[in-house]
């Protein structure tokens, strides 16, 4: 069975960080999901990040 793992999603413009899971196994490239920035005050794309 695959193991699901916590991943860090960075925005390249603030530095913000969210953290989310994900399971490597059936998305193994790196992912890219739009979430709200709180220094923004509007949605922007963050990708995921080596820990």
């Amino acid at each position: 069975m695959a193991q699901n793992h916590q991943t860090i999603l960075k925005n390249k413009e603030t530095k913000e960080v969210y953290r989310t899971w994900k399971n490597k196994k059936q998305n193994p490239d790196k992912m890219t999901l739009m979430k709200y920035s709180k220094k923004l005050n509007k949605r922007v794309p963050f990708t995921e990040v080596k820990k």
